[in-house]
């Protein structure tokens, strides 16, 4: 895991384009303490920050050259070896155990298309000085990030906002239709925008290939999830299937130079990580971090997480619970490295569980992120489960559905009908209809100016409601701002975070299984448990209720360490309502919660405006 930056840009000396790659560097040096690397080559300038994990010589420091290529990488290619196996058969040969050259010699090999063997999550730039090209490319989820600013035949890119911010042709001006999703929905990126609206991200499983010469540019998109064909094998072997990639993306997501340990929650993803891992090797240490809140209505995890230790004694635990004096410490530094307006406070659960990691001298951790995207992890997932009943004519089994989830979830009769009418609305409104719901009326709506009335696109997918709705969790809706926030902390502290849930295999795999195989009554995430009864703790695998970062921040530290931050300064908001603003935080400083969360989105959006445009 590493820090990329560089440009081409023919305006600049080399003295003047040194200069600034430092300055570019320096703004990432968190990413990559262990080492930092330069090639100037005028027009074209490369830096990167390394973070020792794979083949820990010298030899492996970046950028790399290969042949007439240079390449700045940013992630892991967890199948490396096998490559580098294939590759030396074919007759290339290498001068390092990196994964690095690997994926330079492939591209040396296979061209553009070397991205589809690769098993990982990447961000690279390849100087290809034969062809006069940057060849540039991000993972099929977008687990490592790519920012880039184009204008002519000038080209700059990076692995974050700071890393451009000091690039000639970088503008602050504030993205208004990013603001409203933020706002409104909880996503902070989304496609190819940003918070500023200049700078753009390289969507995920998409290339980008920038001509030196003409100053043009191509993005296209190598890969994408099939929708809508379903597996016909029973049941028992879809279970063998599933368990076998696991079982192997762990594998490959345990290779790696520096001890390797994981996050534990207590939920079915981090115990299934830990435990098939104490599967894999029995009796070996392996370290766990945890986050855990024990105040008056706070959550507290621990004793799900004490049923994983339990079963597999050689476990070791570290946990922490932030102090309202940490809350007060750190918010401007996390806030620094989240880069956007934080959408919620459970960012700073994962903010500090990283920074015990790193206090433990942990390089690489593993992390469940993905999951519940394409598992049906979430409650929205039922909607439109009864909606395909309905679609499909089964009353019987839509009404059956739907009465079994009100009574898992204890619904008066006025919420059991709420319930019903959401599913209702999935029959006949597709999923941009759906969020376009939400974005103007689930919360207040914020925007005072023109606004778009749904600034995303939600295409339709092949398959059932069902299918679409986990399709968009996986690329736009819900997955994209969950890896932003576990890029950023993790690398604020110089970790590494693998998610082995995101081997695209096992996604793949998953979307070829009927719902049932995901969802199953009111079951969710049905497949994984089943796969590893024997394998989780009992009351784990039965565990019924969703909680993720659970935090008391929209509401205990608004009132308490961060009640300061309910001072805004409407002049670095002209875009937002203000009538509506002040009649939301009065409310809540009277002691009305309802309007919690758009009170904590409006307060973190004021401190971004106000510290870092």
């Amino acid at each position: 895991m590493c820090g990329i930056s560089g440009f081409a840009d023919p305006k600049l000396t080399a003295e003047e384009g040194r200069d600034l790659l430092e300055q570019m560097m320096r703004a990432t040096k968190h990413r990559g303490p262990d080492a930092s690397g330069m090639h100037i080559n005028p027009p074209v300038f490369l830096g990167h920050n390394r973070l020792s994990i794979i083949d820990l010589s010298e030899d492996a420091n970046q950028p790399l050259q290969f042949q007439n290529s240079f390449i700045v990488l940013n992630g892991e290619i967890y199948n490396y070896l096998e490559l580098r196996q294939e590759l030396t058969k074919k007759g290339f040969q290498f001068r390092t155990q990196s994964d690095t050259e690997v994926v330079v010699a492939a591209y040396q090999c296979w061209g553009e298309e070397c991205v589809s063997r690769f098993i990982g999550m990447w961000a690279f730039v390849i100087y290809d000085t034969d062809k006069q090209i940057l060849f540039a490319s991000r993972d099929r989820f977008g687990i490592k990030p790519f920012y880039y600013l184009h204008s002519g035949k000038q080209f700059y890119f990076g692995s974050e906002y700071k890393t451009l911010k000091p690039a000639p042709v970088f503008k602050n001006d504030i993205n208004v239709r990013q603001v409203m999703r933020g706002l409104q929905l909880g996503w902070v990126c989304y496609n190819d925008e940003t918070y500023f609206c200049k700078l753009k991200a390289l969507p995920a499983a998409h290339n980008l290939v920038y001509d030196l010469q003409s100053g043009s540019l191509t993005i296209d998109r190598y890969w994408d999830i099939r929708t809508g064909s379903y597996e016909s094998a029973t049941f028992r072997e879809k279970k063998e299937h599933f368990l076998s990639l696991f079982t192997e993306s762990l594998k490959l997501h345990l290779r790696s130079d520096v001890p390797v340990a994981g996050c534990l929650s207590g939920g079915i993803d981090s115990s299934a990580i830990a435990s098939m891992i104490q599967q894999l090797n029995q009796g070996s240490q392996y370290h766990t971090f945890s986050i855990y809140y024990d105040g008056a209505g706070d959550v507290d995890e621990r004793p799900f997480v004490h049923e994983v230790l339990k079963k597999y004694p050689s476990i070791i635990s570290h946990s922490f619970t932030p102090s309202e004096k940490d809350i007060t410490e750190h918010f401007h530094q996390a806030m620094y490295h989240a880069e956007v307006p934080v959408t919620g406070s459970s960012f700073f659960s994962q903010y500090f569980l990283m920074k015990l990691i790193s206090e433990h001298h942990i390089k690489v951790v593993l992390d469940g992120q993905g999951s519940d995207e394409y598992l049906a992890g979430y409650m929205h997932t039922h909607y439109r489960m009864v909606a395909d009943y309905i679609r499909s004519f089964r009353w019987r089994e839509a009404i059956r559905h739907s009465r079994n989830v009100a009574d898992s979830l204890q619904l008066n009769l006025f919420k059991r009908l709420v319930h019903f009418s959401k599913s209702l609305l999935s029959v006949i409104n597709d999923e941009q209809a759906l969020y376009g719901t939400e974005y103007r009326y689930y919360y207040p709506f914020m925007c005072n100016h023109h606004c778009t009335p749904s600034p995303f696109l939600l295409s339709y997918q092949k398959g059932n409601r069902t299918d679409n709705f986990l399709y968009h969790l996986m690329f736009n809706t819900s997955l994209p701002s969950l890896l932003h926030y576990e890029d950023r902390n993790s690398m604020a502290f110089s970790v590494e975070s693998r998610v082995p849930f995101l081997d695209h295999r096992l996604v793949e795999y998953a979307f070829t299984l009927p719902t049932a195989d995901k969802m199953n009554g009111t079951v969710s995430k049905y497949i994984l448990r089943k796969s590893l009864k024997e394998i989780l703790p009992e009351a784990i695998e039965k565990r019924k209720d969703k909680k993720g970062f659970v935090t008391p921040g929209e509401i205990k530290w608004l009132r308490g360490p961060l009640k300061h931050l309910l001072e805004w300064d409407y002049s670095k908001m002209p875009f937002v309502d203000k009538p509506k603003a002040e009649k939301i935080l009065a409310s809540f400083q009277s002691g009305d919660n309802r309007y919690a969360m758009m009170t904590w989105r409006l307060s973190s959006l004021n401190y971004f405006l106000k510290n870092f445009c």
